[in-house]
């Protein structure tokens, strides 16, 4: 992709398949599964998906220090951690609940990038971190943008995976992938995730056999997997492209795309608070996206050069 136009078609596919994610796991726990086992068959899923892919294009990850480092750094704060908050939280919020806070991604992304070195203060940006406090604030005060009260306290829990993105975002932006592409990183990432999570699985009792019959929430496991390999593999990607604010818009779309798909097809409605802070929320993301042409830097190769 060489325009700008390119790589917002291309953000708007990644918003697309990461908004049905927050309907697939809300169907995946109606099952009775549990996060962790979840989060292992979705990583062996993943792999497997991933590792086709390196097979095809002859390129496999490097293992040295910096490799295994990003994996390691992908694996516990791109998916274990926020998956595993974002399943919990999926148990008993509604979909389009946890679409909205995902929205929060690129909010989360601009302090995390003051901290890390990546990015300058601005008072725009501020503005924008302010709006998306006051939109979490409209869902937390008293009113009907919760359907149970007792919801209140798995916002928390919610609000973690975008804190997670936000950070994943900026230490890809400020450390690389240690020279490896996309999709290796994500595939070692995947390999390395898998083996925390099946003991955390096992010993937890949230083991998933994988024997039939299998159900709609095997089905939604899955999907759900599949769509996280594609579409992480593509944020990865579009981060060494455009750079992690930029990639970071992706959830204006999560957030449309999620709460379409979830009145689409689980029914949900939401009463005027929600829409409040929606608004909020997306405006506040206006905010605190870049204002200028972003300069497009090459994207990583997909396999190593030689003597790399």
């Amino acid at each position: 992709m060489k325009n700008p136009l390119g790589l917002y078609l291309f953000l708007a596919v990644l918003g697309a398949g990461w908004g049905l994610n927050s309907v697939l796991a809300k169907i995946a726990v109606s099952g009775g599964y549990a996060p962790f086992g979840l989060i292992y068959w979705q990583l062996v899923i993943t792999s497997l998906i991933l590792g086709a892919i390196c097979w095809r294009c002859g390129s496999w990850p490097k293992l040295g220090r910096a490799q295994l480092r990003m994996a390691l750094f992908v694996a516990l704060i791109g998916t274990i951690v926020p998956n595993a908050a974002s399943y919990r939280a999926a148990i008993d919020l509604p979909a389009g609940i946890l679409a909205l806070l995902l929205s929060l991604v690129p909010i989360c992304a601009f302090p995390l990038a003051l901290v890390m070195g990546n990015e300058q203060f601005s008072g725009r940006k501020f503005l924008g971190l302010s709006l998306g406090a006051l939109a979490v604030a409209l869902l937390v005060l008293p009113g009907e943008a919760l359907p149970d009260a007792a919801m209140l306290a798995l916002l928390p829990l919610a609000v973690i995976a975008p804190i997670c993105y936000g950070l994943e975002g900026n230490g890809v932006a400020k450390w690389g992938t240690g020279g490896l592409s996309p999709v290796e990183l994500l595939f070692l990432a995947s390999l390395l995730g898998a083996a925390i999570a099946l003991p955390l699985a096992i010993g937890t009792g949230q083991w998933i056999s994988p024997a039939p019959p299998y159900a709609l929430p095997d089905l939604a496991l899955v999907a759900s997997a599949m769509i996280h390999a594609l579409v992480y593999t593509g944020y990865v990607w579009l981060v060494g492209r455009a750079g992690a604010v930029f990639a970071s818009q992706v959830a204006y779309l999560v957030t449309g795309f999620g709460i379409f798909w979830a009145m689409a097809i689980l029914g949900e409605s939401y009463a005027s608070s929600f829409w409040g802070a929606m608004a909020l929320m997306l405006l506040g993301v206006f905010f605190v996206q870049p204002r200028k042409q972003i300069p497009l830097v090459a994207a990583a190769p997909l396999r190593h050069t030689k003597g790399e």
